[in-house]
C-alpha cells in the first residue's frame, strides 16, 4: 500500500475508534465525572502502550524528549477539557467546536489557493453541523468554552505529535501517552477516588481506554509522519462528522437532512485536500516509515 493511503486509512480507523470510545465515555461521566473518566481512560491506555509497545527498548534522545513532552502535555490538557465539555454539552457539537484547532492548523499551514475552497467548505459543513440539538444559543457556556480549549489543544497536538513521531519514531505516542498520564492520573484520582477502581467501572475503562487513545493515537502517529499539517488537519475534518454518526447511533442524536448535507461537505473538503497533498512531499515522509 502507498505510504499516502496507509495514512489516510490509519487516520480514518483511529477517527470511528476514538468517536466509539467517546460515546462510551460520555455513560462514564455521570459516575467518574470528567477528571475520574479523564483519568481511568489514559491512564489504562498508557498501561497497555507500555505492555504492547515495551517503549524502554527504544528511549527517546536528548533533542527528541522536548517534543515529546510538549505532544504528551498538550494531549493531556485536551482530554482533560474535552471531557468537561463532553459531559455539558452533546457529543457531535462538543467535536465540531473543538475542530477549530485542527482547522486553524490547516489554513495556518496552507500554500495554494485552492485549498482555502477545501477548507471554507469543510468550515460552511461544520456551520451546518453544529444545531445537532435546537436551541444553540442554550448551550452550556462553560462546556463551549471547555471544547475550544480542546481545539487548541487538538492544535498542538498535531504540531508536537508529527514533530515528536519524526524525532523519535512510532514509539513518540506511547512515549507522550504516559507524559499525559502522569499529568491527569493524580487529578482523576483525587477526584472521583475509589471509584476509579470499582471492579464493575473498569470493564469499561478499558473498553474506552482501547477505543479512545491505544488504539487511535497509535494508528495518529503512523498519518502524522507521513502527511503534511496541511493534509491531516483537514483530514480531520471527518471528525466532527463522525462524532455525530456515533452520537446518533450510540446515544440516540437525531440528524436532520441539514446535518446529513454538511456531512457530505466535510466529506468533500477532506477528500479534496488529501488529493491534493504534493506527491514530493509524500516521499519525504515515506523516509519516516517504521
Amino acid at each position: 500500500m502507498p505510504p499516502t493511503s496507509a495514512a489516510v486509512l490509519s487516520a480514518s480507523v483511529a477517527m470511528v475508534s476514538f468517536q466509539i470510545g467517546a460515546a462510551f465515555a460520555k455513560q462514564l461521566l455521570p459516575v467518574l465525572g470528567a477528571p475520574g473518566t479523564t483519568a481511568l481512560r489514559l491512564g489504562l491506555s498508557a498501561l497497555l502502550l507500555v505492555a504492547v509497545q515495551r517503549p524502554w527498548r527504544s528511549v527517546p534522545s536528548r533533542t527528541a524528549w522536548p517534543w515529546i513532552l510538549a505532544y504528551g502535555l498538550s494531549l493531556g490538557a485536551m482530554n482533560a477539557v474535552f471531557y468537561v465539555a463532553l459531559g455539558r454539552i452533546p457529543l457531535g457539537i462538543a467535536v465540531a467546536i473543538e475542530f477549530v484547532g485542527p482547522l486553524g492548523v490547516a489554513v495556518w499551514a496552507s500554500r495554494r489557493r485552492i485549498d482555502y475552497l477545501w477548507v471554507a467548505l469543510a468550515a460552511v459543513g461544520l456551520a451546518l453541523l453544529l444545531p445537532i440539538r435546537s436551541g444553540a444559543a442554550a448551550l452550556d457556556p462553560l462546556g463551549v468554552a471547555c471544547a475550544l480549549l480542546a481545539g487548541v489543544g487538538w492544535a498542538l497536538y498535531i504540531v508536537f505529535g508529527q514533530k515528536a513521531g519524526r524525532a523519535h519514531g512510532p514509539t513518540a505516542a506511547t512515549w507522550g501517552l504516559m507524559v499525559a498520564a502522569m499529568l491527569v492520573v493524580p487529578l482523576g484520582v483525587f477526584d472521583a477516588g475509589t471509584r476509579i477502581v470499582d471492579p464493575a467501572i473498569l470493564p469499561f475503562g478499558v473498553g474506552v481506554a482501547i477505543f479512545s487513545s491505544a488504539l487511535p493515537y497509535t494508528l495518529e502517529m503512523v498519518a502524522l509522519r507521513r502527511l503534511s499539517t496541511k493534509a491531516f488537519g483537514t483530514l480531520m475534518s471527518f471528525e466532527p462528522a463522525i462524532a455525530a454518526v456515533a452520537g446518533a447511533v450510540l446515544l440516540h442524536e437525531r440528524l436532520a437532512l441539514l446535518q446529513w448535507l454538511a456531512i457530505a461537505a466535510i466529506v468533500a473538503a477532506s477528500v479534496g485536500a488529501v488529493k491534493g497533498e504534493r506527491p514530493e512531499r509524500l516521499t519525504e515522509r515515506a523516509d519516516f516509515a517504521p
